[in-house]
């Protein structure tokens, strides 16, 4: 084992220990202290001004992996936002700055890494960064990545094959591009994304953002660096996303980091780390400024976004136990004190009466009666739940380690419905699961006209490593299996969702207008309570705020549409007026 494997291997058997508060530091130039390779030779205008020489002599000096060890028996205090951290002894501070360099930014996979991309730009834009979406000018290209799936890295992959042309014809007179992988592809694959590319200069995990500016710096001096250290408390709750769309109408909020539930089949406790969640206070200070800034919707982010509990108020830290759904079990202890989910949505509803407030992705185990009542009593929280049935089957269900059987998840449905009347149901499943039988299968099916769904998000099952299902089950059902499985629920799917969507016609439904339509410049686009996209003619309309004059929709208004189609995924109709949420109560 070289030693680099030993400071990989490090890293991940005290993942959860007290290292995780320490940012880990990869440089193949440290082989002063840790004996690692030595880089390739540095450009001849690099020879030339010094910079290699002198920040070599620097390392050199600076602190050894041992140092790391040692800092971490204590507990790391953050610096406060209006406070800068100290450079580490090897790079100067203005070595941090960006210095106007252009950073282009790709993101893949879930609403969580469009909200960590938001992050990351933040603190970056902080340094001296400046964005572009010009591929062409770009001094740094860093992809935010998904791991959830092995199509999601193979895109991954493709995506850098073609960015490596684009390096190599980088032009001499031009300062060298550098590339960085971001996110959970970073976080899972690690050194491995190194050996297969040479040519990515940078790694950080989701817990490692603020380190952006030390390991760009590090990359400047044509070394390789990577944070890929887990945190059991990050969740940049000082950082505000910067939203770069001058005409964006929603955002996401991160409320917690992280997943506790360890489903066997999923990577993400392996990625993402554990659970930890945002002080209330300020995720209220975010969800205001959105609203001062005029969004007019908010959606609250976590990967268990239903399991937030705030521990930073010690007077709520009380020994009251965590409410489950009825019929529901965890595969850990259950949690105690702290301020809940509950309590969040409480007080964010009522920031902005005019803002809606939606929630993902959740786990059924989490939706106590008092959440629903809450949801049911608030006009401006969306009467639109997401809930992941994952298979139809009991046995399979205990396979994947979900907590609940297909009786209980039924009947936590049945009693959503009668808490919240007309609510929205959308869902992921899992096709060709480790062990899947045709009776699992036709169990998922019969699931599917069961509930009818109006939303779904349905994939073949992708193994993935370090998860129980890898260690323990056999992914035994073939892939032409599972294509075929995947196929006749989509066709289920969308059967059923006709047939649910099809009762709104002839409905007025509250739409929020996003934009012309993707199909056709003469149609607008929104979507109604539901999470439904609504597509209706871009005409003049009566306005509702402003009785006796006529409007043209904008982006952020609230429009009443009578709807008069439906399909599987869109319902199309024509405005009747432009209003508010709180107006549109008389007619929805």
């Amino acid at each position: 084992m070289n030693s680099l494997q030993c400071v990989l291997q490090a890293q991940r058997s005290l993942r959860w220990g007290p290292l995780a508060a320490v940012s880990w530091l990869l440089l193949r130039t440290c082989r002063a202290h840790c004996s690692l390779p030595s880089p390739a030779s540095p450009s001849p205008e690099r020879q030339e001004n010094g910079v290699q020489k002198d920040f070599s002599s620097r390392l050199a000096t600076g602190p050894t992996f041992q140092h790391f060890l040692r800092s971490a028996s204590a507990p790391q205090e953050k610096p406060s936002s209006s406070e800068a951290e100290d450079p580490p002894p090897y790079l100067r501070k203005e070595e941090l700055l960006g210095r106007q360099r252009k950073v282009y930014l790709e993101t893949y996979g879930c609403q969580m890494n469009v909200n960590d991309t938001d992050i990351a730009w933040s603190i970056l834009q902080k340094s001296g960064y400046l964005r572009t979406g010009n591929l062409q000018e770009a001094d740094v290209i860093l992809l935010v990545t998904c791991s959830i799936r092995e199509k999601a890295e193979q895109t991954i992959w493709n995506r850098l094959h073609q960015l490596k042309t684009l390096k190599t014809k980088r032009l001499h007179s031009r300062a060298p591009l550098r590339i960085g992988i971001l996110g959970c592809m970073a976080e899972r694959l690690k050194e491995e994304i190194f050996n297969r590319e040479k040519m990515v200069d940078l790694l950080a995990g989701p817990d490692a953002y603020r380190d952006l500016p030390r390991l760009l710096a590090v990359a400047e001096s044509g070394q390789q660096a990577a944070n890929v250290l887990l945190s059991l408390d990050e969740t940049y709750a000082d950082v505000l996303p910067v939203q770069m769309s001058p005409s964006a109408t929603s955002a996401f909020v991160s409320i917690m980091r992280g997943c506790d539930n360890m489903c066997s089949y999923c990577i993400v406790p392996f990625t993402r780390g554990r659970e930890r969640s945002r002080p209330v206070a300020s995720i209220l200070e975010e969800v205001r400024k959105l609203s001062d800034q005029g969004l007019k919707e908010v959606t609250l982010l976590g990967q268990n976004v239903n399991s937030f509990r705030d521990n930073s108020e010690v007077q709520f830290n009380n020994a009251v136990s965590t409410n489950l759904s009825r019929g529901f079990t965890t595969n850990y202890k259950t949690k105690q004190g702290g301020l809940r989910f509950s309590h969040l949505l409480d007080q964010v509803s009522q920031v902005d009466p005019e803002m809606r407030i939606r929630f993902t992705s959740p786990h059924p185990k989490d939706f106590p009666d008092e959440v629903l009542q809450l949801i049911q009593e608030r006009d401006n929280i969306c009467k639109q739940i997401h809930l992941p049935a994952q298979s139809g089957s009991s046995r399979v269900l205990e396979a994947m380690r979900r907590g609940y059987s297909r009786e209980a998840y039924v009947e936590l449905v049945h009693h959503l419905r009668e808490s919240i009347p007309g609510v929205c149901l959308s869902s992921d499943f899992i096709a060709g699961f480790c062990g899947e039988t045709e009776e699992d299968h036709q169990h998922t099916v019969s699931l599917l006209r069961e509930v009818q769904y109006n939303t779904g998000f349905l994939f073949a099952y992708s193994m993935r490593q370090k998860t129980r299902a890898y260690h323990r089950l056999k992914d035994d059902v073939p892939e032409e299996v599972k294509l075929r499985r995947l196929e006749e629920l989509i066709t289920v799917f969308r059967e059923e969702a006709s047939k649910v969507n099809k009762i709104s016609v002839g409905c007025t439904q509250l739409v929020l207008v996003e934009g012309l339509s993707k199909r056709s410049v003469t149609d607008l686009c929104g979507r109604n309570d539901g999470n439904l996209k609504v597509i209706f003619p871009d005409t003049e309309m009566e306005d509702g705020i402003n009785p006796g004059l006529k409007v043209r929709a904008q982006p952020g208004d609230y429009v009443l549409v009578k709807i008069t189609s439906a399909s599987s995924q869109t319902l199309k109709g024509h405005a009747l007026c432009r209003t508010t949420l709180k107006d549109s109560l008389a007619y929805c």
